[in-house]
């Protein structure tokens, strides 16, 4: 999918309500040619539509968007040159499923891919406390095998008194650390007015559980074509999860990926209840990769390689993983978050697992 690929005839705000309408999807035949796939996007702009393209390498898929699409009959598609069927999408999500686009999308981050063979770690503490605190954190989480680094910069917390982040000096320090160990850096982003300064600093975007459906949020960070992680919100179904990301795909972003992180149910022995089932559901309904975070759904550090451990067995593309110098001391998250040492346990543990399911860390 390419963000320059959408023929737009509305305002913005106008092109956000359309994408979330009722989406036809149209198949080209592989190795159609470029006037076979141009005859269609005349077609549905004719009758006042708009399109999408996801352009792959022997075949192309062609979303046609609008609200009255459940009107316009299939076959005015279907018979043209270079058409190979014609479906409609019922499901709520659209740019974000398997119809759209049936291969897992795969997210390069400075060289690393996330979403194929390779479990991706990302680890690191969930707040930067200090440039001490950063520095001995991504020593460890580097030196154990996880190749980006985690930092909250913006901290939204359930109480105004609680540490909030160091805001953009806890920017500058992420900044620091991925100069210096020459690994990428991801971070949250809470306001909207925040995403351009953030990115500067930032190889990924987080978008917090609090703000899944924060939709000016989302609409911005989408534009930006920067890559995101977005959490899963506390009391959200998956459903509502991937619809959420249809808001980032809308605007041209392709690099959209998603992260299990638990949900608000009625035990109370964890922080949350972390979901495993949402990762095979998410796999067959949805092309974008998913990434878990074992520590906000424990809640306990001990938990947390026993959660990890399941989420590599039952197909994440990768995890997402606190880890603190000295979690005693930490201003945030302190109870879930592993020492250097076990994360380095955890980091051998998941090998053999991951090597069981034809994968490798």
């Amino acid at each position: 999918m390419n963000g320059d690929s959408i023929y737009d005839k509305h305002g913005q705000e106008d092109r956000i309500y359309v994408l979330l309408q009722v989406i036809m999807i149209v198949n080209m035949r592989r190795g159609a040619p470029q006037e076979e796939i141009d005859v269609v996007v005349e077609r549905a702009r004719s009758i006042g539509l708009d399109v999408q393209l996801n352009l792959g390498t022997d075949k192309t898929v062609v979303a046609i968007l609008g609200s009255n699409t459940g009107q316009v009959p299939t076959d005015i598609f279907a018979v043209l040159p270079g058409v190979d069927n014609v479906t409609r999408i019922m499901k709520p999500y659209k740019l974000a499923a398997r119809e759209f686009k049936a291969a897992d999308s795969v997210i390069s981050i400075n060289g690393i891919e996330i979403g194929g063979k390779r479990i991706v770690v990302i680890a690191g503490p969930c707040a930067v406390e200090s440039e001490e605190q950063l520095i001995e954190a991504v020593k460890a989480v580097k030196k154990s095998g996880a190749c980006i680094l985690r930092g909250g910069a913006f901290k939204p917390r359930t109480s105004p008194f609680s540490f909030q982040g160091l805001g953009k000096a806890g920017l500058e320090l992420l900044a620091q650390a991925r100069k210096q160990f020459n690994i990428p850096i991801l971070t949250e982003v809470v306001d909207p007015h925040d995403v351009s300064q953030v990115l500067k600093y930032a190889d990924i975007l987080q978008v917090g559980a609090r703000n899944m459906q924060n939709f000016t949020l989302l609409t911005e960070i989408g534009r930006s074509k920067w890559p995101v992680l977005l959490k899963r919100g506390l009391s959200c179904t998956i459903s509502e999860w991937i619809t959420a990301a249809d808001y980032l795909l809308a605007e041209g972003n392709n690099q959209v990926m998603l992260c299990e992180r638990g949900i608000r149910t009625f035990e109370n022995s964890v922080r949350f209840s972390l979901d495993i089932s949402s990762i095979p559901v998410v796999k067959k309904s949805s092309h974008l990769p998913l990434i878990v975070d074992p520590s906000h759904a424990a809640g306990h550090y001990s938990l947390v390689p026993s959660i990890a451990k399941a989420a590599v067995a039952a197909g994440a593309d990768g995890l997402l993983i606190e880890v603190h110098p000295n979690p005693k001391e930490a201003l945030v998250d302190g109870l879930q978050s592993l020492t250097p040492s076990d994360f380095d346990r955890l980091m051998k543990e998941l090998q053999p697992i991951a090597r069981a399911v034809g994968r490798y860390i």
